[in-house]
């Protein structure tokens, strides 16, 4: 049944293909959790932004853009058939002017697993594996609705989310995050803010006494975190590796997987 639903939807995938289109096309990545979509659905990029890290395969390829803009000149050079640009992260303007020399810009800024899913088969009529795109968003969505179901009935936890110290801020509705610390019980006490990443004070989050504190990072970011709040806030500290909770990629569920279960298992204050 699975494989016949996944020849349905390679026979749609070819219908949708434009007729022009090589049958490998020139992909250029604008953020990493794009270069990560996009080795996930079996394209390898041309070209790719800075701190396109993962997987290695995405370490040698070149270079055209970084957090001051994008390299017009040269990838109009490399005459790419498709841009994946960063919504939250690319300027619009620039991305348009290629746009506009006839190179496709598809803009992505998953705000959900199951976006990320959308992505992934988004992608496949322009990969030259699509059944390895098929086969990502639906191995993704499994393992996702596997997670909601396990930890479904977990029990509530008030959570500071904490990304940064100077400014410090978090995050609200609307954001991938979001529906992660939701899927594990996490209750965000600052979910209803207007912005989806608010600036708070100290002051602001001391008032809402979170149960735990959760942080991208590496180990040592604990002690750190520790050291900032000293005794005004003395609750257990997640750490998650920062790439798989800040990257709208198919590494989300890891993060995912590894908050729920520190969630279940955090030690009492």
């Amino acid at each position: 049944m699975v494989k016949a639903a996944l020849r349905r939807a390679l026979g749609a995938l070819l219908i949708s293909i434009p007729a022009w289109l090589p049958a490998a096309p020139r992909v250029i990545s604008l953020s990493p959790a794009n270069t990560e979509l996009a080795f996930a659905a079996g394209i390898v990029p041309v070209a790719v932004s800075e701190h396109s890290d993962y997987p290695p395969a995405a370490l040698p390829i070149e270079r055209v853009a970084n957090w001051q803009g994008v390299d017009s000149e040269r990838i109009l050079t490399l005459k790419p058939d498709l841009i994946l640009a960063w919504r939250g992260g690319n300027a619009r303007r620039p991305l348009d002017q290629l746009a506009s020399q006839g190179i496709r810009v598809l803009w992505l800024d998953p705000n959900s697993v199951e976006d990320i899913a959308k992505a992934l088969r988004e992608l496949a009529a322009w990969s030259p594996h699509p059944e390895q795109a098929l086969r990502a968003a639906d191995e993704l969505l499994a393992q996702w609705q596997a997670l909601k179901t396990r930890y479904r009935g977990a029990p509530s936890q008030k959570v500071f989310v904490q990304f940064g110290d100077k400014p410090l801020f978090t995050m609200a509705d609307g954001t991938l995050q979001q529906t992660i610390l939701h899927a594990c019980g996490g209750i965000n006490i600052f979910q209803g803010s207007a912005i989806p990443w608010p600036q708070v004070s100290r002051e602001q989050v001391l008032i809402r006494h979170p149960d735990v504190i959760v942080s991208p990072g590496a180990p040592p970011r604990a002690a750190a975190i520790g050291q900032f709040w000293g005794r005004n806030l003395t609750v257990p500290i997640i750490v998650l590796n920062e790439d798989w909770f800040e990257r709208a990629g198919p590494r989300i569920i890891l993060a995912a997987q590894a908050l729920c279960e520190a969630l279940a298992h955090k030690p009492s204050h």
